[in-house]
């Protein structure tokens, strides 16, 4: 079923061109990435999509019952409720049949209701039917759907009667999604969901996505997540879009296999077309061959001549050189452990690790673990708490911060760059600046009025220029495109020195990283792989805890088995005495009742009645055998029960 068809849709915003002949088609469980520069109108095309502003030319189909929701880019949620009541908004509907519910409940035993067979059949009925509508629409376990999603959301730990209000920024753009996730629209359209992040988040967002059952349309720049999530991806270049099948890593195969194609059809054509006007410049004006080259030349005027393939539009240049090289012994962390002065609580402690020349590791962790905090201890920002960092021979540090705070907000963006290497041209500063992006008057745009993106790339050619040989990088990929992103990695693989980075995008980790710290708080561990082997290691140490806790549970199994098996050697033991005690008191019984039958009989003789002495001795055995007979039958009923 077709949920948005989109139609050749232009947008102008005043006399600028943003987007022309776009189409898209939305289709149910569709998985769709929206790709392109940074600036190409991607989040554009995304509020056109969910109705949050208008479109110019073009033609929007959507059928009316679909329901549609909108992730805007950093949108935090704003609401004086709490983290639960917030997330019960979403399920208002179903909490109020509840509460009729369990008022119809109430009215059912009400013994006047209950004495009106009619009016109590009508309120059965209608109960019957609310309660199927209840659990039809997810009424048993909607509170578990709220638990999931903030426990996938990392809210696991939160007091979740936290009023919103108090929350970061972070945490709010989580709850947004949240939110939306959970009230699960035909169509999700999601820009920059992975935004605030964490790699294990990222790991279960995929896995929740790929299980939606509606259509999901993104924006994202992290292209492991595209690789994992979708299935059709749309290209925004020079205004117009393009449609490539498969994942990210497809539609890179593709695009570049397209291009190829469509040159090696450019490049036919001229030939022909060159061999035709060549023929008709020689033959045109011979009486012999006039007719030929007139025949040539309507053929080249019937020809639909192909237009050469744009390519890719314009990317940064940029590489990273050292200026010295530095000892093989990089940087050594040793016990090291950091807190604030005020705070009892350590960031991270008992830090262990060594990185030597050439070599490249990335640091993961969940959010909060340190991972920033640990960057600025080993370039002097921070003092740590406990432990030593020791710094290699000739070793020279570049930071790139995520935050871009080494930046001069009120700074041109050529003076930014000029104002640290003044005794270079003028002109050769603006060259480096082009190879960032920057040409004309961009490099006269002062640095507050940056984009993200912009920033990131004047920040990376600040570090270009230092020309250290140990690059210290907190999140170097953020508000980078996909295009500048690759460019980086290029840059990074091909580094001389070494690399000590913190970044949440997966695909970058993959290219560039030997090692993989994971930082766990109190301790590290050290993978000697990529992403994909980290992976890998962390399943097998999955298994292998599951294996051992399964190795405990059979042998706790064979002990309570062994237990068992005593007890119930004991218990049977115990029962067969019970029995032969028992068939002893029944024989027992047996006798004494046909003794006390032939002491009756005897007593009933004129022989015996008459002798006193005879008589009394009888009757006094048949009182002990009575007696008897009570307590053996005491002890009968004991042991039965």
């Amino acid at each position: 079923m077709i949920l948005m068809q989109i139609n050749n849709l232009v947008k102008r915003f005043g006399a600028e061109l943003i987007l022309s002949n776009i189409k898209v088609e939305i289709q149910t469980n569709d998985r769709i990435a929206i790709v392109g520069r940074n600036g190409a109108g991607k989040s554009t095309l995304l509020k056109i999509m969910a109705g949050h502003i208008s479109y110019d030319e073009g033609q929007i189909y959507q059928p009316k019952d679909t329901t549609l929701g909108y992730l805007a880019q950093n949108t935090g949620l704003e609401s004086s409720r709490t983290i639960w009541g917030e997330m019960l908004e979403v399920f208002r509907h179903l909490v109020d049949q509840e509460k009729e519910i369990r008022m119809m409940e109430q009215k059912m035993g009400d013994p006047t209701v209950l004495a009106d067979q009619v009016t109590y059949e009508q309120l059965l009925e209608k109960y019957d039917a609310k309660q199927q509508a209840f659990k039809t629409e997810g009424g048993f376990h909607y509170e578990a759907d709220i638990k999931a999603v903030l426990n996938g959301l990392h809210f696991q730990n939160h007091d979740l009667d936290t009023p919103i209000s108090e929350l970061s920024g972070g945490q709010k753009t989580r709850l947004a999604l949240g939110k939306l996730l959970l009230s699960k629209p035909d169509l999700l359209i999601l820009d920059e969901p992975t935004n605030h992040l964490d790699i294990e988040t990222l790991t279960w967002l995929e896995g929740y996505l790929n299980n939606y059952k509606g259509a999901v349309v993104i924006v994202s720049h992290d292209r492991y997540f595209l690789d994992k999530t979708v299935n059709i991806v749309y290209e925004i270049s020079r205004n117009q879009s393009t449609k490539f099948h498969g994942n990210y890593s497809k539609y890179l195969e593709q695009k570049a296999a397209n291009y190829e194609r469509d040159m090696k059809q450019f490049e036919k054509q001229q030939t022909e077309i060159k061999k035709l006007e060549e023929f008709v410049q020689k033959n045109i004006v011979r009486a012999s061959t006039t007719k030929r080259a007139q025949s040539r030349r309507k053929q080249l005027e019937k020809m639909d001549k192909l237009d050469k393939p744009s390519g890719d539009e314009a990317s940064a240049k940029f590489s990273f050189d050292i200026e010295r090289r530095s000892g093989n012994d990089v940087l050594k962390i040793k016990d090291l452990a950091f807190r604030y002065d005020d705070d009892d609580r350590y960031i991270f402690s008992n830090l262990n690790f060594d990185l030597t020349r050439g070599e490249s590791i990335a640091l993961v962790g969940p959010n909060g673990v340190g991972k920033t905090t640990l960057l600025k201890t080993i370039i002097g920002s921070l003092k740590a708490s406990k432990g030593t960092i020791q710094i290699g021979t000739n070793v020279q540090i570049g930071y790139y911060d995520q935050e871009q705070a080494n930046l001069n907000s009120n700074k041109t963006v050529l003076m930014e760059l000029w104002d640290d290497y003044p005794m270079m041209n003028e002109k050769d500063i603006r060259t480096i600046l082009g190879n960032f992006l920057f040409s004309g008057d961009d490099v006269l745009k002062p640095v507050y009025a940056l984009s993200g993106g912009e920033k990131a790339r004047l920040s990376l050619a600040k570090l270009m220029m230092e020309k250290s040989n140990l690059l210290i990088l907190d999140e170097p990929t953020n508000h980078l495109d996909l295009d500048s992103k690759e460019i980086l990695e290029a840059a990074m693989m091909d580094f001389p020195g070494s690399i000590l980075f913190v970044s949440h995008d997966r695909y970058f980790i993959n290219k560039i990283t030997s090692q993989i710290v994971e930082m766990q708080g109190d301790s590290t561990t050290l993978y000697l792989g990529d992403y994909d082997y980290y992976l890998e290691k962390k399943q097998e140490e999955l298994e292998l805890e599951e294996l051992n806790a399964s190795k405990e549970k059979v042998v706790e199994a064979a002990n309570d088995t062994k237990s068992s098996f005593e007890q119930d050697k004991a218990m049977k033991k115990e029962q067969r005495k019970r029995e032969r005690r028992i068939k002893e008191i029944e024989e027992e019984i047996e006798k004494i009742e046909i003794e006390m039958e032939e002491i009756e009989a005897l007593l009933c003789e004129p022989d015996v009645y008459q002798d006193h002495e005879k008589s009394l001795e009888l009757t006094t055995k048949n009182e002990q055998n009575n007696k008897r007979m009570e307590s053996l039958m005491e002890e009968w009923e004991e042991l039965h029960e």
